[in-house]
């Protein structure tokens, strides 16, 4: 058992015996003075778990001796134990960082809450979740087992994301059984999805919503109640790093939380321009031959996005006035933000902002960021930051004080792969690591999910005897030639393309400001 040291710094520490005594029952290790002066010393000379500070002493006050501890031991809590119920003498202490504020009389119980809290918190968080996975560990298996509708998909996602954010925040040794368990649900959702995605490609009334469903489910129900809208897509935005966004904006805004279900392939080329259009890719390319790329083509596949909005509120007879801006930098925030007021005037104002894609592909081509986004948890950090301290922090706050509402999502997410898939393609053959088109693909029908009539799936068939194949749970493809070397450079990178909870369920959020 760790044996924690505390110093109590009180002038009266005679009165205090039983208190100290309780303490070291409990297992504490407690060493006393009796004035700042001393206490600078011992702080001086060693170093304590916590400090409990006695506010009104002769000499040295207690506000001053606080001052000049932290200089010595800046990471070291500090309590500050006080007869004073004064507001100034607490500002002044919470404005010196201390960690917690005490009341004379205390009780030995108010003192050991305060210890647990400030020196034991973060090993009884760790000990308490990692029981709650536990026990909660079976119970998700079933889920995983039985679901059978995509709702009950979306929960098990939502679960296991859930336990994927509060286990990063422990130092619990559960996040491999939690990896083994994310897994065996993508192997899970693999199936679910190659049983039903042809049918729901069949019934668009039938099925869940969708990307070419999003104006009409989520947008259009709101300009019709009069509402100005903003529709911020944030390009290759999962569903974990929606929760740490939430985090960041959820004093500013209400929110109502969804998930949708992106279309194949979850690649920006065709779910997000399915968004836009409304319509399935097969269809752009089909009625609107001058803004579909093809994916030969040289040419950027996400630079019609503009005129699809167009086209699709022009086939619904919407008269509704909007904008369009793509941001790619703080520069182009900060510009968006200053037209705010200007933009209200519009009915929908569409903003794409492409970061994450952009970290995402950053991480596989550069060793330096591949270290700071080692994992999920550093990579949702690096996301963090970037919405902590970057212009759409502003962009956000400027919105939740706008008589608008936002609505947030993304046309896929990612995943991280580990697992190769060897196939063979022609030169004509796409390079996604997540999905391949080609009229000459070689491959094992069993590790794939196989579309051989794209126009059934709403897909573009370049050939007459075009296939497309998707890569599921954590694999990726890879060609037999510089096997070794392609598999080394791409193994543990973040991919989309292909099936996955983490790929195909992503954020459609409804954002409203409290204060407008």
């Amino acid at each position: 058992m760790t044996t924690y040291k505390l110093l109590w710094v009180d002038d009266e520490i005679e009165l205090l015996k039983a208190h100290i005594l309780f303490l070291e029952k409990k297992g504490y290790q407690v060493e006393t003075v009796t004035n700042g002066y001393d206490a600078l010393d011992r702080c001086a000379e060693e170093a304590f778990d916590l400090i409990l500070l006695d506010e009104n002493m002769p000499g040295l006050s207690g506000l001053e001796t606080l001052t000049r501890v932290k200089e010595l031991l800046p990471t070291t809590p500090v309590v500050m134990v006080t007869k004073s119920e004064e507001e100034h003498i607490m500002e002044q202490a919470i404005g010196a960082k201390i960690a917690d504020y005490l009341i004379k009389p205390v009780n030995p119980t108010q003192i050991l809450l305060t210890l647990k809290k400030n020196i034991q918190q973060k090993e009884i968080v760790t000990e308490h979740t990692q029981s709650n996975y536990q026990q909660d560990f079976s119970r998700l298996g079933m889920q995983i087992n039985d679901a059978s509708s995509i709702e009950e998909w979306k929960d098990v996602y939502k679960k296991l994301t859930y336990w994927e954010l509060q286990l990063s925040e422990t130092e619990s040794g559960m996040q491999e059984m939690l990896s083994m368990q994310k897994r065996e649900a993508n192997a899970g959702f693999a199936k679910f999805i190659r049983k039903n995605y042809m049918r729901w490609m069949e019934d668009p009334e039938g099925r869940p919503v969708m990307s070419p469903d999003i104006f009409k489910r989520a947008v259009y129900p709101l300009l019709d109640k009069g509402e100005k809208v903003f529709l911020i897509v944030i390009d290759n935005f999962r569903y974990d790093q929606w929760r740490v966004l939430l985090n960041e904006i959820a004093d500013a805004f209400t929110v109502e939380e969804n998930l949708y279900c992106s279309i194949l392939p979850t690649a920006t080329q065709y779910a997000r321009n399915a968004i836009f259009s409304g319509l399935m890719p097969t269809k752009i390319a089909q009625m609107f031959p001058d803004l579909w790329v093809d994916e030969d083509s040289e040419e950027g596949k996400n630079l019609n996005e503009e005129p699809l909005v167009s086209t699709q509120l022009e086939r619904y007879r919407r008269k509704n006035t909007f904008s369009y801006h793509k941001i790619n930098h703080s520069g182009a925030v900060e510009k968006f933000v200053a037209q705010i007021p200007q933009l209200q005037k519009n009915d929908l104002n569409v903003v794409v902002i492409n970061f994450i894609d952009m970290l995402s592909h950053a991480r596989t081509e550069s060793l330096m960021v591949r270290e700071l986004a080692s994992n999920e948890a550093a990579y949702r950090s690096i996301t963090q930051s970037w919405l902590r301290h970057s212009a759409v922090s502003e962009l956000f706050k400027a919105l939740a004080s706008q008589d608008c509402t936002v609505v947030l999502t993304t046309d896929h997410g990612s995943i991280r792969c580990y697992n190769p898939i060897k196939v063979i393609g022609d030169r004509n053959t796409n390079t996604n690591l997540r999905y391949k088109l080609g009229k000459n693909l070689s491959y094992n029908p069993k590790e794939v999910f196989e579309i051989k009539d794209p126009k059934r799936a709403g897909l573009p068939s370049p050939n007459l005897s075009t296939t497309y194949i998707f890569a599921t749970q954590d694999d990726f493809f890879a060609y037999p030639n510089n096997y070794n070397y392609y598999v080394q450079y791409y193994k543990d990178t973040f991919q989309h393309g292909g099936i996955s909870m983490e790929e195909m369920l992503i954020p459609l959020v409804t954002l409203r400001g409290k204060k407008r």
